[in-house]
């Protein structure tokens, strides 16, 4: 299973951070390549459905996952099996927060998976300076 992992870090403090990554109604804001979410599954399926850039009418139910001490997320797309995994880390002294995440891509994926590093890195560091636009002097180091 090919798989990748990224990394940034920001200013923000981790409550920054998680509000934009664990509120899906807000993946429209910073996640690269999606044009309309809607919080609940569609059908039933999953916890929130995605629809792609330029593919209005084909929906992509996720499941989304929290641990218990809020600094990991995980959405999976119940169409194609892709994992993403973000992550958030308390920098020292308060210095703000490293969002990293680790893709997992099944096999018969396996062709996007440069779009989806391309995808993933972009959406990344939006997340982090979306971040730090909500913390006051918050800027991104990538």
């Amino acid at each position: 299973m090919p798989t990748f992992d990224d990394s940034a870090t920001t200013t923000a403090p981790v409550e920054e951070v998680w509000k934009l990554l664990y509120d899906p109604s807000r993946l429209v804001e910073w996640w690269d390549g999606i044009e309309r979410v809607e919080p609940y599954g569609t059908d039933g399926q999953g916890d929130v459905t995605i629809w792609p850039d330029g593919y209005p009418d084909f929906p992509m139910p996720q499941t989304l996952r929290t641990d218990a001490d809020g600094h990991r997320v995980t959405i999976s797309c119940l169409v194609s099996d892709l994992v993403f995994e973000w992550q958030l880390e308390p920098l020292e002294a308060d210095d703000g927060t490293r969002i990293s995440v680790h893709v997992e891509i099944p096999e018969d994926e396996a062709a996007r998976l440069d779009d989806q590093r391309s995808a993933v890195s972009a959406s990344l560091r939006s997340l982090a300076e979306l971040a730090s636009e909500g913390a006051e002097g918050g800027h991104v180091v990538a």
